[in-house]
């Protein structure tokens, strides 16, 4: 098996979670299972990033994408038929994202990252409208998340596997203690 983690908005792969994840299969003698790529801030370009992986990939993929690599996460599920844990994800990115026009700091860098309104629209244009294959999902939310909305990822992702758990934040606060899940879903 081979986890395509997949980072969010102005994030890297030098993300807590990320690197989390990372060393969690690293110390079990699984790095050789680990992928996640920079993704440029352009969801088209972005896109053709998380595709590549997937189709140079020598092992089954399974998606972990948290916030809107969630969002990538699912619409990769829906067109590749494959197993996909969406954390916290962003349901409709577009809309949400839309306010964030403008130059921003990249988290983990000083580099300064311009998302303008063909990002939106590019976002608009890969959205799903429905989940097709809810088996596929395992979505795990937590309620105090301070940027998203979880109620509106329980409704998208009505029909899936989902963990929903009291209070934590946006950052999924207990995500250490989930990767087991994960990895057995």
């Amino acid at each position: 098996m081979m986890f395509l983690y997949i980072h969010g908005f102005l994030s890297s792969s030098q993300s807590a979670k990320a690197q989390q994840f990372r060393h969690w299969l690293t110390v079990r003698g699984r790095e050789h299972e680990w992928l996640c790529p920079d993704l440029p801030m352009n969801s088209n370009a972005a896109m053709q990033v998380l595709r590549e992986c997937i189709h140079s990939a020598t092992q089954p993929i399974k998606l972990v994408g948290s916030s809107l690599g969630g969002f990538y996460a699912t619409v990769l599920s829906e067109r590749f038929n494959l197993r996909a844990v969406v954390i916290n994800p962003a349901v409709h990115p577009g809309a949400l994202l839309k306010e964030k026009i403008g130059t921003h700091k990249a988290w983990h860098s000083d580099n300064d990252l311009l998302f303008t309104q063909d990002d939106v629209n590019a976002l608009n244009a890969i959205d799903v409208s429905s989940i097709k294959c809810p088996d596929n999902f395992l979505l795990m939310v937590e309620k105090g998340d301070e940027t998203l909305d979880y109620r509106q990822a329980i409704d998208f992702y009505c029909g899936c596997n989902r963990l929903v758990f009291n209070h934590g934040n946006h950052s999924f606060s207990r995500f250490e203690q989930v990767i087991d899940l994960i990895d057995k879903f």
